[in-house]
């Protein structure tokens, strides 16, 4: 229920507000909910109110109509107080994707909105709200046609870390490089241009809602280059300049960067100016991810994912600091291409990893309860920052040089250089860069004050402030003694029965409980001043003048006060680049930290992999395990060998039964490569791979009705996207396909699919089927290897003697399974025993269509098909280059003589009456 600030209005207010709101434009949930600021509460109205009472009170009954107390008639309305309007917009923006506009009233019946935020812009509210774990980046796109090429222009900002990023390239019709930046990115918001009837621009329209970022529709003139050089020129710092962008040819993304600075309003904002840097995204630069990739591998939590371990972003998390935390986020999203800096990483990683109490102080006693310098530094830029928060930084540098003598304590003199190399110096730097800003806070700021959370300058810091401070001394002196003389004369202990009081309303003020207010009857010369559930509360005339004197020199004192707190903030807030890139190398230890904390504690310890450089190597993995499932509760993961060689086994096909671990076991492979790229250690024994410039993956695609879009129909996108992305380095993924279809045209497009990316792309795959023809495929090309799931199948129980007891073992051997055991699958979920008997009826009739009903052994029916094969190559070989019909057929029949022995003594082509 809400806490109940109650809406009220008088008739013609009320008349006036419900004709002013009926002439908005109509607005839903979906797109942009209003807010109306009322002073001290909030207020939504119409569908705005419905989804209001439905998300966040989860009752309709708190829903008030103003006009009518009919439903069909009056206006729907419901009330937010402050920190139910805070909760609901954190979980708007970020959680729902929701974009909210702030009204305010500017006169009688006439309202403004005054602050609007969106998943990428939350600049205006805020001081309502904090995002820490995620950056609300906003992505602004401009497509244009050269030489019959798509050219994707992309500007992109994270404003609370006042950075601008761009980025220009040549795209395919399917936009994969577009998906693959926004993933980098971490998009939350995408501008693009109106254009309903643009074919591209629906597509980059489906995949921005594919990536579940939110679209804002800009109108064309905001793309408008003209004035961008000059609005650049004015928001960034130091000699880079806008002028040179044509120069290198980013015409189309600086087009993009105009619509996304007159969005955001940086130019409004004088703060702004000279404060922001710009820097040129390279997208090879990091492995690409596809929207489905991202899906298969659980890289971040999905809104239903209530446990952390649902995903590899929780599992890895264990950072300290908010900064770090968002770190992680854009390092999972980038994993790294060049080997050289994964290695670093790397070996950070194992320094901490065998360094555990290096660890462990690290976590424990230097990164717990950092504040986030980023957010810190901005609210200093923007004016926002009072002396609480210089305090803060100061607390921050006080904690450096422990932290630096931390990573001294290590010994090994390649690991300490590495150290010193990357963190060392650069703390070392910051630190002393900062020395005069602790100068600053111990020369004004009154640190004894601080342990009772008070932030205030010293008296002594001015003469006027300390003239100040010694006579509220004095007076605080004299109310004490009148309070012990008050005790004295009414014969209550001080402190004990007899309170001394500041009262938010009546000042100075001493309370005695109701049962011993008794003593207060008659005695004239103490005034009441209220009695409440805490007590009576009472002065005296001494005690109340000396209370007015207090209040009237505090006053005073807090009005001087703040003149040189302005100051002391003013001077603090120069030290804002400084300590946004001490922040930087905090949060790269927060993660390293983080990574090397996880590689440790998991349930069994990963270990380092061995990168080969890109383009060469192989992906040997033993005994991996899936870092997700590994983590679950009561859950004894199996762990599998996965042996991807150039040549031998480059694509594997992964037969076996229904929920034999299939999935897992080609889906934990993309994750560990992803983990290697991202500089962790792997969950294996022992691991060894190359660089991937991309994983691309296809798995349980779902329809979208709402969209026109049929399961087979997102197949089909999906796997058209890997077929045009895929390279010789990249690594495709691939759960099942084809069985949106009939049986037939899905095994003829699962088998011309695994052809062409074994033949043309000829890079690293893993195919998860239960079409088990697609297994010949090996017998053809030798880079193909066979896999299958072992399930251990036991007929004739005493429980079913006529049954099949299957336990599946999730162990990955080399061949095929011949069975996928569906039906075994509807028994485990209690389908009716007529249902299931049926199925295996008719699941044998098809059988026997299929297989004539044989009776022979599994060795015997493949001795007959090697044998049948032999036959066929010898004819083959016996005809090269022969067209003539009758001679096929005589050869034919010479080789089938040739063979006659054998033929005739196979049980399988005897029975099969092939001869």
């Amino acid at each position: 229920m809400p806490p109940n600030p109650e809406l009220s209005l008088d008739r013609s207010d009320e008349a006036g507000f419900i004709s002013y709101f009926k002439s908005l434009t109509p607005s839903s949930p979906d797109a942009t909910v209003r807010v109306f600021s009322r002073g001290e509460f909030y207020t939504c109205h119409g569908s705005d109110a419905v989804f209001v009472a439905q998300n966040v009170y989860r009752t309709q009954s708190v829903i008030k109509y103003l006009g009518s107390s009919d439903p069909e008639k009056g206006l729907a309305s419901v009330t937010l107080s402050q920190s139910v309007f805070a909760n609901f917009l954190r979980d708007a923006l970020v959680t729902r994707g929701l974009k909210v506009d702030i009204y305010t009233s500017t006169g009688r019946n006439n309202w403004s909105v005054t602050k609007h935020a969106s998943p990428g812009n939350i600049q205006a509210v805020e001081d309502i709200i904090s995002v820490t774990e995620t950056s609300p980046v906003v992505v602004a796109v401009k497509l244009t046609i050269k030489s019959d090429q798509r050219v994707v222009g992309v500007c992109f900002a994270d404003a609370s870390m006042r950075e601008l990023g761009v980025a220009e390239f040549v795209d395919n019709d399917l936009f994969s490089n577009f998906e693959s930046l926004v993933i980098q990115l971490g998009a939350k918001e995408c501008l693009i241009q109106q254009d309903e009837k643009d074919y591209d621009l629906k597509k980059l329209r489906s995949i921005a809602d594919r990536c579940g970022i939110v679209m804002t529709e800009r109108k064309v003139a905001d793309f408008n280059t003209r004035d961008v050089e000059q609005d650049m020129t004015r928001l960034l710092s130091g000699e880079l300049n806008a002028a040179l962008m044509p120069e290198i040819g980013l015409q189309t993304a600086m087009a993009a960067a105009a619509c996304l600075v007159k969005y955001l309003g940086l130019l409004s904002d004088s703060t702004n100016f000279g404060q922001y840097t710009l820097y040129q995204h390279d997208l090879s630069q990091y492995m690409k991810l596809d929207s489905a990739a991202v899906r298969a591998l659980n890289l971040v939590p999905g809104p239903r994912d209530g446990a952390k371990n649902m995903s590899l972003y929780g599992i890895l998390n264990k950072c300290k600091t908010s900064a770090g935390s968002r770190l992680l986020g854009q390092w999972l999203k980038q994993p790294l291409m060049d080997v050289n800096e994964i290695v670093k990483r790397h070996e950070l990683v194992e320094t901490f990893v065998r360094d555990v109490q290096l660890r462990q102080a690290m976590q424990e006693e230097h990164l717990r309860g950092l504040p986030d310098l980023h957010r810190l530094a901005k609210k200093f830029q923007r004016g926002h920052a009072g002396l609480e928060d210089v305090v803060r930084a100061y607390q921050v540098v006080l904690r450096l040089p422990d932290l630096l003598a931390t990573l001294e304590t290590v010994t090994d003199v390649e690991r300490e250089r590495m150290l010193t190399e990357a963190y060392r110096r650069k703390v070392g730097e910051y630190n002393d860069n900062l020395q005069k800003l602790v100068e600053l806070v111990e020369t004004t700021v009154d640190l004894d004050a601080l342990e009772n959370h008070e932030f205030t300058i010293k008296p002594e810091f001015d003469e006027a402030l300390q003239l100040a401070h010694d006579r509220l001394s004095r007076l605080r002196t004299q109310i004490m003694d009148e309070h012990v003389r008050v005790g004295q004369d009414l014969d209550m202990e001080p402190d004990k029965k007899l309170k001394l009081e500041q009262h938010h309303v009546y000042g100075w003020c001493m309370r005695l409980t109701r049962t011993d207010a008794s003593c207060l009857r008659g005695r004239r010369e103490f005034i009441e001043l209220s009695t409440q559930k805490a007590g009576i509360y009472f002065t005296t005339a001494t005690l109340r003048d000396l209370g007015n004197e207090y209040a009237d020199l505090s006053g005073s004192y807090h009005k001087m006060q703040s003149g040189l707190v302005k100051e002391v903030v003013s001077v603090a807030a120069t030290y804002c680049g400084v300590l946004e890139r001490l922040a930087t190398v905090l949060a790269h230890i927060d993660v390293i930290v983080s990574f090397a904390h996880v590689a440790s504690t998991a349930p069994t310890p990963y270990v380092r992999p061995k990168m080969h450089v890109r383009g060469t190597g192989n992906a040997v993995l033993k005994a991996a395990r899936h870092p997700c499932l590994e983590a679950q509760d009561d859950v004894a993961f199996i762990p599998n060998d996965v042996s991807l060689v150039r040549g031998t086994s480059e694509f594997v096909i992964v037969t076996g039964p229904n929920m034999g671990g299939k999935s897992t076991y080609i889906r934990q492979v993309g994750v560990i490569a992803l983990m290697a790229q991202a500089g962790c250690f792997v969950p294996c024994d022992s691991a060894e791979l190359c660089v991937f410039d991309c994983i691309l993956a296809r798995v349980g695609a779902g329809d979208s009705p709402l969209k026109g879009v049929s399961t087979f129909m997102a197949e089909m996108l999906e796997t058209s996207s890997i077929l045009r992305s895929a390279t010789r380095e990249s690594l495709i993924v691939i759960d099942e396909l084809g069985r949106g279809t009939s049986t037939y045209d899905g095994f003829g497009l699962a088998w011309a699919i695994t052809q062409h990316i074994v033949r043309e792309i000829k890079c690293f795959g893993l195919f998860a089927t239960h079409f088990h023809e697609l297994t010949a495929l090996g017998e053809t090309y030798p880079q193909v290897e066979n896999l299958h799931v072992v399930a251990h199948v036991e007929s004739g129980t005493k429980h079913e003697p006529d049954g099949k007891e299957i336990t599946l073992l999730y162990k990955v051997e080399r061949g095929v399974s011949d069975q996928s055991f569906g039906i075994h699958v509807a028994e485990l979920v209690r389908f009716p025993e007529k249902v299931v008997n049926m199925a295996k009826r008719k699941a044998g009739e098809l059988e026997d269509l299929a297989g004539h009903s044989t009776k022979c052994s599994k060795a015997e029916i493949a001795d007959g098909s090697q044998l049948l094969r032999s036959v066929l190559k010898a004819w083959r070989e016996s005809t090269a280059g022969v067209t003539d019909k009758n001679v096929l057929v005589d050869k034919f029949k010479e080789v089938v003589g040739g063979y006659k022995t054998e033929l005739e003594s196979s049980a399988f082509i005897s029975e099969a009456r092939i001869l």
